[in-house]
């Protein structure tokens, strides 16, 4: 049962993750855009998901989705649908995490010299080969430390989704210990393994530190 939860937990943080660095990417831009509009949406989103705890949003977006489901099968005569658990669970984090990692990129692109972008569009550099070459290398060296963060974060709170009836780490753990009386071991087992995950976690960030700061004096060590 551990095992199946631990899968289950890594499985969800990962393409949670995916979906938090896309809508991430997306909200940087928008806060950066010239266009009002977008500076607007990006700033509401940012601010109404970091104001509000994540187990509140996690509810509210959980059963929000399932009641907009609803209405949208009886306007078509379809019967109930219920809401995958483990979908509901990768949008509703990555929704969350995505206006965390949205500040993450918006800093880290502000910290790259302006004069590089300008140099490479003097070259006659397009606008993606711009990001790839200039712009990517380096926010990934100023954003780096954010995302371990945020990743690690986003990690513990896969523990909330239990709430909604994903059998991750956290509630196999509780299900095992209920059945053989020894709750607390089993939660001890489920802290052990969250240890071994973000020390693994820990190490993969270090060597991609390391790798974007390759050539920067004093950054490589």
């Amino acid at each position: 049962m551990l095992a199946m939860g631990t899968w289950m937990t890594l499985k969800l943080a990962a393409l949670s993750l995916l979906l938090s660095l896309v809508l991430g990417l997306v909200g940087a831009c928008a806060k950066l855009s010239r266009l009002g509009l977008l500076r607007g949406a990006g700033s509401l989103y940012t601010t109404l998901v970091r104001s509000v705890p994540d187990l509140v949003l996690i509810l509210l977006i959980f059963y929000s989705l399932q009641i907009g489901v609803n209405d949208v099968t009886d306007w078509l005569g379809l019967g109930y649908l219920e809401i995958d658990p483990f979908m509901a669970g990768v949008v509703t984090l990555g929704f969350i995490y995505g206006a965390y990692f949205t500040e993450n990129f918006r800093g880290a692109i502000l910290s790259v010299p302006a004069g590089q972008l300008e140099a490479a569009t003097a070259y006659g550099l397009s606008r993606a080969l711009r990001f790839r070459l200039i712009l990517f290398p380096q926010l990934m060296r100023y954003a780096l430390p954010g995302l371990c963060n945020n990743w690690l974060v986003l990690l513990k709170a896969t523990a909330l989704v239990s709430l909604i009836g994903l059998s991750d780490l956290v509630k196999a753990a509780q299900n095992a210990g209920k059945s053989t009386n020894s709750v607390l071991s089993f939660l001890l087992l489920a802290a052990l393994v969250y240890l071994v995950i973000t020390t693994l976690s820990n190490r993969l960030f270090k060597a991609l530190e390391r790798r974007y700061n390759t050539g920067i004096k004093g950054l490589t060590s």
